[in-house]
């Protein structure tokens, strides 16, 4: 037969693999899946109420090590008593009939009560599927690499509720982490933001209707941590991001320089702070502080994002247009667009405040075409952040005196 094998990754968890196998001979097939990732911190265990047909058609990984309850029928999968599945809760409940009814011919020879009351739980678990009444449906993974599919995300979903906890020493022992340290400290809140997407109330900037706000914390390898926020308006369509660094300012400034000599250049991986100014000298272009605000990108996004700036320019728009000016803005976008890794050029990110990054792809060895200088700042570059006045010690109020 033949194996196929699929690295995935499902939306708001993980990748796994999916293994399908198929027989021509026969025409026996089986899919597994299997977690593409550890053993998680915690164990988790996700409870949801079936109300309906659409409920019914959640998607659910299920790995071997993973119990699935239905309380109302006191109905239990055992753990490691089935391989890793990626499927649905009908799906769970069509698999657990067939291996019910797999051994019924022989269980009705030899003990004929015994088979008819499989029969009578057979039937429970098919009315289950006619909806007839809610059920509560639970899976309890102390790996915590199982899942079900929440179709409101990322906002929260009432009927699902999802619960992490510490796996006992039976459970670790039953993990094979017997060396599992007993006394590990929990992960504190802020660990527990950086795997959530938030969501706040807001008001669009064009049309001023309702709308919401994403917020998610993203660590980027080899530098800190940033929040990525994201705006979409039901009413106009508009959409926005932007871009914020998650930690201090540094204690020096920031200047990287790229010689961009390849096509493949343009994939890198960008964060531009507010406070990060572009230059590329050989166009003898350079965009200030502030423009564009904070953007999380490729090179090759942020170029065209300088692009859309520059043809935008309302003086280049109109009857009011010089055509002198038209002709040499177009000039300038013509060399930008050349700018794709087979025209070579410099690209420089000078960020005061130290919060800016273009990735290295050679990391964590050197990059031959990446520099990276720190530098102290100016009085001016400090009073441009606000930093001469910013009085991090001694600013109680001092007390009365005492006269």
């Amino acid at each position: 037969g033949v194996t196929r094998l699929l690295l995935t990754r499902i939306p708001f968890f993980k990748e796994i693999i999916v293994s399908s196998f198929s027989c021509d001979s026969c025409s026996w097939s089986n899919t597994e899946i299997q977690s593409a990732g550890r053993i998680q911190e915690q164990g988790v265990r996700f409870a949801l109420a079936v109300t309906s047909r659409q409920d019914m058609n959640r998607e659910v990984v299920k790995t071997d090590c993973a119990t699935a309850r239905i309380p109302e029928l006191d109905f239990e999968i055992p753990a490691f008593s089935q391989k890793g599945v990626l499927t649905t809760i009908e799906g769970i409940i069509d698999r657990a009939v067939a291996g019910l009814e797999q051994d019924q011919p022989v269980r009705r020879a030899a003990d004929e009560q015994v088979a008819r009351k499989i029969d009578e739980f057979i039937g429970k678990l098919r009315q289950l599927k006619e909806m007839n009444s809610p059920f509560t449906f639970i899976i309890d993974d102390p790996s915590g690499n199982s899942f079900v599919e929440n179709p409101h995300a990322p906002r929260r979903d009432d009927a699902l509720v999802v619960t992490h906890y510490r796996r006992t020493p039976q459970q670790a022992a039953m993990l094979g982490l017997e060396g599992e340290e007993v006394d590990a400290k929990p992960p504190d809140a802020a660990e527990d933001l950086r795997d959530e997407v938030l969501q706040f109330n807001t008001n669009c900037p064009e049309c001023n209707a309702p709308a919401n706000t994403n917020m998610k914390v993203v660590q980027i390898p080899h530098f800190k941590e940033v929040i990525i926020m994201a705006t979409n308006c039901d009413s106009c369509g508009h959409r926005t991001n932007e871009v914020k660094s998650g930690g201090a300012i540094e204690p020096q400034g920031t200047r990287i320089t790229l010689r961009i000599t390849d096509p493949s250049d343009m994939t890198r991986d960008i964060l531009k702070s507010e406070t990060c100014s572009v230059e590329i000298p050989e166009l003898e272009f350079e965009l200030g502080m502030g423009a564009l605000g904070g953007k999380f990108t490729t090179l090759e996004g942020l170029l065209k994002d300088i692009r859309d700036l520059v043809e935008q320019n309302p003086f280049t728009l109109g009857d009011s247009s010089m055509p002198s000016r038209t002709g040499k803005l177009q000039e300038f976008i013509g060399k930008l667009q050349e700018v794709n890794g087979k025209t070579k050029a410099h690209f420089i990110m000078d960020d005061p405040a130290g919060n800016s990054y273009l990735q290295n792809v050679y990391a964590p060895e050197e990059d031959p075409e990446l520099r990276v200088q720190r530098y102290e700042r100016t009085f001016e570059q400090n009073e441009d952040l606000g930093l001469n006045d910013m009085k991090t010690e001694g600013y109680e109020p001092e007390g009365p005196s005492g006269r």
